[in-house]
């Protein structure tokens, strides 16, 4: 499909949106449910984490490092928070604004990314060269029926806030680990 970009983005947007208009709902609400506690977590992680796997795909290392480091945090965040509430101290790791300043830039992040057309490559970002192998990827290919222009420059600034994005993940998920080492460590 020519031009898929735009509509990739809008419904990773839109998903996105939507995932925390649903949160903003319930907590207004006090409205819950087991299966929404359960769901809405593990889609937000599916959505996420597909997107960056596809963008990986796309990109090379510039893409797949903050990727893996994202998805390594809600893999062991996830597993604290289920071991915490085996414990009865689930409460101490609750999602804290740093998690949902992390969640939002990384959705941002990646709404852009997908924002950018096929064919457009890391050569179109001028830094990515002084990174050696990690500014090798995406290479610009010409498809057709594609104009490789337009959004094009959306790249760099998707790639910045990516890193911050994983930045922002390492620092929040030492937080919860912090929070939670009395327990981890058998001091309460």
């Amino acid at each position: 499909m020519p031009n898929r970009a735009p509509v990739l983005s809008l419904l990773f947007a839109m998903a996105s949106i939507t995932d925390w208009f649903d949160g903003f709902l319930a907590r207004r609400w006090d409205v819950t449910s087991p299966f929404g506690a359960f769901l809405d977590p593990v889609a937000d992680k599916l959505m996420v984490s597909t997107a960056l796997i596809v963008l990986a795909g796309r990109y090379g290392g510039i893409v797949a490092i903050p990727a893996a480091i994202i998805m390594a945090r809600e893999v062991g965040v996830s597993a604290l928070r289920e071991w915490m509430a085996q414990r009865g101290a689930r409460d101490s790791v609750k999602v804290g604004m740093q998690g949902k300043i992390k969640a939002a830039l990384t959705m941002v992040s990646i709404t852009l990314m997908l924002l950018v057309p096929e064919g457009v490559g890391l050569e179109s970002v001028s830094w990515t060269k002084h990174l050696g192998i990690l500014g090798v990827g995406g290479a610009g290919s010409v498809v057709e029926g594609v104009v490789n222009d337009g959004l094009a420059w959306m790249l760099g600034p998707s790639l910045l806030m990516l890193f911050a994005s994983a930045f922002v993940t390492v620092t929040s998920g030492s937080v919860y680990f912090r929070a939670a080492a009395p327990v981890l460590l058998g001091k309460e």
